[in-house]
């Protein structure tokens, strides 16, 4: 077993890997952003290195700079994490060429899976079905327009190497096809680093389930069981739980087989994902994730398993200490997201700002995978995943009856949080008759009487001593002051230093769209972002609900809505431009 693992990674995944990894007896390195500079992983970490800059791309997908810090502090092994570069196939041979053990598949492996198309040809060579798309690159619109035609409206348009529900569009009409794709591609770009995307059929009222699958260097691959995603806004998940509910054995037994047969495909080792839509009794191949899933710590729930343990072991050459035979689950558990994000009106919009406030539930059963406390900011540079809540109980009522109890323990302020919505999912009774799918959230979910909280402050004294940190060559460095002062938390809306001059505010709003009072033409952003792009000039006639400006926030990308028709008098911002909670972009006459 390695000595040392660097953790290429940030956030509640950053702190999961490295508590496995200390009880294991093994040293954790931690990277971090400039914005991260105090964050929790870092903290937890027994040591932490700098990677200069603050965006994603400037950050956390810099190979040459983590490479530096990989062999400057001895790391003998890297974690990736998801996102970000765990399903990177350069990351990963960069890695391993300089003697480094990457904690997860081959290279070869994420090449033909890590790419959802090459992953499609693999799937159906080893026999497993997929939902009818191309497994071609998109090199325009027209070929979306063409395949809409063949197959019928809607479609999606997904990124080739992501995941997570980055870099997908849903198109419901040629018209729609030109823009979706560039935004698909935009968004992809700056999740993960490429802009390739394909397009597959939009199933009408699917259900996503995917099976976990652990494989060895010495040919052995497992599945662990089945997890139920579908509870989901923007293709992204909110809770998910295993077993699958209303789910048949026999299904169940294929499905595993099924994702071994596309493991087995392309060589596979370590732990994954193969994900599949599931509807009418019918389950398709969707995609398989090269790497660990948010939600794998459901399935560690009902198996007793610590599928962190076993990647480190997988890595480190051992063999898995069990058969097929010898899974076996116990009870039902379920995940829910605690991201920083307005539900209220179901609009779903990112609330980045600093935690004033987290109590985590307590009581047998109850799990929070955390990545801040109290005191940390969530950053608008990076997903907005705060914690995961994990309940297990003997079965699927008492563990619904558990989460809502945990839920309502939960203490989160200074940020909005998708809470309100999570409780709207677990006591709705399509909820507990298994009847939603991944489109029951926006279609059906009535979120409209959904209200964001007051946003709260707070000033306290620091405790003494009172630790700094300091850099010395780029390693963090904590030193211990003995001070005594009054420190209020910056406020959710304060502006970002990044702007060159400061802007008008507007009260903070509740949509994803721009509020305007008093009639007086203002359009305004609901959290802080950076523009990306500019969708209509001076002088040009506008109607309500016309996209005026798209803002890159957290990850996602939200249109900024006109909510008044006339025309566009001015335009303050321009791509690239950083902006922050209430400031005027834009004016209509």
């Amino acid at each position: 077993m390695f000595e040392r693992l660097l953790i290429a990674n940030r956030g509640e995944i950053a702190v999961r890997v490295i508590r496995t990894a200390k009880e294991m007896g093994i040293k954790t390195i931690a990277v971090y952003s400039d914005a991260d500079r105090d964050a929790m992983h870092v903290r937890y970490a027994d040591e932490a290195y700098n990677l200069p800059g603050t965006t994603v791309r400037d950050s956390y997908l810099n190979t040459e700079r983590i490479l530096e810090i990989i062999q400057r502090s001895g790391a003998q092994a890297v974690h990736p994490g998801y996102g970000f570069f765990s399903e990177n196939t350069d990351f990963a041979r960069a890695i391993e060429s300089t003697g480094v053990v990457f904690v997860g598949p081959p290279p070869e492996a994420i090449e033909i899976m890590g790419d959802k198309i090459s992953s499609r040809i693999a799937a159906t060579a080893a026999g497993v079905a997929g939902v009818p798309g191309t497994t071609e690159v998109l090199t325009s619109a027209d070929e979306i327009v063409a395949f809409g035609e063949n197959h019928g409206w809607p479609l999606a348009i997904k990124a080739a190497y992501g995941g997570g529900g980055r870099g997908m569009r849903v198109v419901h009409s040629a018209a729609e096809a030109a823009e979706a794709l560039a935004s698909a591609q935009r968004e992809a770009l700056g999740a993960f680093g490429r802009d390739e995307c394909y397009v597959e059929r939009y199933l009408t009222w699917p259900r996503h389930v995917e099976m976990q699958i652990i494989g060895d260097a010495h040919d052995t691959i497992l599945w662990l069981g089945e997890r139920d995603c579908s509870c989901q806004r923007r293709h992204q998940k909110l809770i998910e739980e295993s077993p699958a509910p209303d789910f048949p054995d026999d299904i169940r037994s294929k499905m595993g087989e099924a994702a071994v047969k596309v493991a087995r495909a392309c060589g596979y080792r370590n732990a994954g994902t193969v994900e599949f839509l599931y509807q009418d009794g019918a389950f398709y191949f969707l995609e398989m994730n090269t790497r660990l899933q948010v939600e794998h710590p459901i399935t560690e729930a009902v198996t007793g398993l610590d599928l962190v343990e076993l990647q480190l072991r997988i890595a480190a050459g051992e063999r898995l200490p069990l058969s097929q035979d010898q899974i076996s689950h116990n009870g039902h558990a379920i995940e829910i997201r605690l991201n920083a994000e307005d539900p209220a009106g179901g609009r779903f919009v990112p609330s980045p700002g600093p935690i004033t406030r987290f109590e985590r539930a307590d009581g047998p059963g109850v799990r929070t995978d955390a990545g801040y406390e109290a005191g940390d900011a969530v950053s608008q540079y990076y997903d907005n995943l705060i914690a995961k809540l994990v309940v297990w109980a003997p079965d699927r009522e008492r563990a619904i009856a558990k989460a809502i109890r945990a839920l309502r323990e939960t203490k989160l302020e200074g940020v909005t949080t998708t809470i309100p919505a999570d409780l709207a999912i677990l006591e709705h009774p399509d909820f507990h008759a298994a009847q939603h799918s991944t489109k029951w959230v926006e279609d059906r979910l009535d979120l409209s009487g959904l209200t964001a909280p007051p946003s709260t402050t707070a000033t306290e004294e620091t405790t003494t001593p009172t630790e700094v940190v300091a850099e010395v060559n780029g390693k963090r460095v904590a030193v211990k002051l003995f001070l005594s002062e009054l420190v209020a938390p910056v406020p959710t809306n304060t502006p970002s230093p990044r702007r060159d001059t400061p802007s008008p505010r507007a009260a903070r709003t509740q949509g994803a769209a721009s509020k305007v009072g008093g009639g007086s033409g203002a359009v305004t952003v609901p959290m802080q972002g950076t523009v990306v792009k500019i969708a209509v000039q001076v002088g040009q006639e506008v109607n309500v609900g016309d996209t005026v400006i798209v803002l890159e926030a957290m990850k996602m990308e939200n249109s900024i809505l006109a909510e008044r028709a006339g025309t566009v008098s001015e335009i303050r911002v321009k791509p690239g431009d950083t902006v922050g909670t209430g400031d005027v972009v834009a004016t209509i006459a």
